[in-house]
């Protein structure tokens, strides 16, 4: 089943880190994901986050206001 990922930040060099440890993981491990990147405060807003970078996977936050290692994303996904 495909995992639906979002990542929430406003392009922040952290939220573009995010960006790329999880495309990474998602590419290097064969994970049927989409990737959606979100910047509009307001949609991020709906989450309640008040910081970022954060990640949410199927409509739930994992992690928020700092940038994973590729394990941990990793073990989010599987």
């Amino acid at each position: 089943m495909t995992k639906v990922i979002k990542i929430l930040g406003t392009g922040c060099p952290k939220c573009q880190s995010m960006t790329g440890v999880v495309k990474d993981v998602v590419s290097a491990n064969n994970i049927d994901a989409t990737i959606e990147k979100v910047e509009d405060i307001m949609e991020i807003m709906k989450y309640n986050v008040m910081s970022t970078p954060a990640l949410v996977i199927d409509e739930v936050i994992t992690i928020k206001g700092r940038v994973p290692s590729k394990d941990e994303v990793l073990t989010l996904l599987n």
